[in-house]
């Protein structure tokens, strides 16, 4: 079943070589490679006769020093990652890793040290067996110049980064700029450009399962839609990325019986849930985030608040970070084509993204006044901004202020602390 790479599709490629560390040193390996060689070209120019002469011996002590002191700082940045890595599953939660390892700085500097001391090893060798000329002894000496300067500025930048590296204020910043990368690309395709479930005018009856067992990480519309076409068949997709599949669970139904590996092939499932296509798994980690600052073994309640600052920021993202209100937002995409008109995905469940972003914080934090006068204040916050203007949003914010504010009134004993959280509890009436 061939189907053209659809823009998600790429987006969740290059999102999943992020993660993979072994992916820019590579690069950088190769380049220094090739970098080496290309100075050899400049031999068979005339550029030797604009140039001014460069020894070899002075090439060599700068790539000397270079290749004895690269792989050690290699290495001592591989292991301040790695203790960051250690450092962020402890701290925050081991849901963050993701994130983390794909932090731009850290990579680029690690990616730059190893890739300075593969040039430097390949050029002393080929400097120390005579292979270049003045034109390419010039260009080697440029080149080297250049990456020394590359190697000293990622060095200052990279200690820079890495003394924020794996602490839970900088982890809090990236989950919650994740998350709102994902809330947008949701937002601007609310069902992943297919026909909303609730308007599908036809539902299928045939039962598609996966043998796999996992998290949807991405679901390739525009695979499906191609094989429907292909075979005059509309499919219904009945579970979104983020949630957990099993043999027994429905993945999709069809309107007539079709292969389910032809349809399971659209869906890419793995051990774990992503950050680049789910939403809601940004909020759960960090309600995870909060409900481990608030145990007794951490006990740091202002992580807990700056969470709740984030999540009221990526709640609100749906109001004010687009162009139009909900309602002229609903009328458009009632107006605009499908562009993927055989297949029908269900909506975001709007509630769903309440209970993963302030149960487990209303409940580890029912106890302690100023986490849940904070919790009142963002649903709050939240409630009076789609007051009238989107009801899947205001009737949420509204039922889980209500849960919050009983939890909270059951578990605190001083009176003092009741009263001031009736006090702004009243202000949401």
């Amino acid at each position: 079943m061939e189907a053209p790479i659809t823009v998600d599709r790429l987006r969740f490629l290059v999102y999943h070589f992020k993660e993979k560390l072994w992916v820019k040193p590579l690069a950088f390996c190769l380049l220094s490679f090739m970098s080496v060689f290309v100075a050899k070209v400049a031999d068979g120019t005339s550029l030797h006769e604009h140039i001014p002469e460069i020894k070899p011996e002075s090439v060599e002590t700068l790539l000397s020093i270079m290749a004895s002191s690269m792989m050690v700082i290699a290495t001592f940045s591989a292991g301040t990652m790695v203790n960051a890595y250690a450092s962020a599953s402890q701290s925050s939660t081991p849901r963050s890793l993701s994130l983390i390892i794909s932090d731009d700085v850290s990579q680029n500097a690690l990616s730059v040290f190893i890739g300075a001391f593969i040039y430097s090893a390949v050029a002393l060798t080929v400097m120390n067996n005579a292979f270049f000329g003045k034109s390419g002894t010039f260009i080697l000496f440029a080149l080297t110049c250049f990456a020394f300067v590359m190697v000293i500025l990622t060095f200052i930048r990279w200690v820079d980064s890495v003394a924020r590296l794996g602490r839970v204020g900088s982890t809090v910043l990236k989950v919650e700029a994740a998350t709102k990368r994902a809330i947008k690309n949701r937002i601007s395709r609310p069902c992943l450009g297919a026909v909303p479930a609730s308007q599908a005018a036809v539902q299928g009856t045939h039962t598609i399962y996966s043998k796999r067992v996992g998290y949807i990480q991405l679901i390739d519309i525009a695979k499906l839609q191609y094989y429907a076409k292909q075979n005059d068949v509309f499919i219904n997709v009945a579970m979104l990325p983020g949630e957990f599949v099993t043999p027994e669970k429905p993945i999709a139904y069809t309107t007539q019986p079709v292969k389910d590996n032809d349809i399971e092939c659209a869906f890419s499932i793995s051990e774990t849930r992503s950050f680049e296509a789910d939403p809601r798994f940004g909020f759960i980690v960090l309600a995870e985030i909060a409900s481990r600052a608030l145990s007794p073994s951490v006990n740091d309640h202002g992580t807990a608040i700056t969470i709740l600052s984030s999540i009221t920021r990526l709640l609100l993202t749906w109001e004010y970070d687009n162009e139009c209100t909900p309602e002229e937002r609903s009328e458009v995409l009632k107006n605009k084509p499908v562009k993927y008109d055989r297949v029908s995905v269900p909506e975001l469940v709007v509630e769903d993204i309440f209970d993963d972003a302030y149960t487990s914080i209303a409940r580890d934090g029912a106890d302690k006044i100023e986490v849940a006068i904070r919790i009142l204040k963002s649903l709050i916050t939240v409630h009076t901004t789609y007051r009238s203007k989107d009801k899947n949003f205001e009737n949420a914010a509204n039922k889980y202020l209500s849960i919050s504010f009983q939890r909270a009134k059951e578990t605190l004993s001083f009176e003092e602390d009741i009263k001031r959280l009736e006090e702004v509890f009243s202000r949401s009436k």
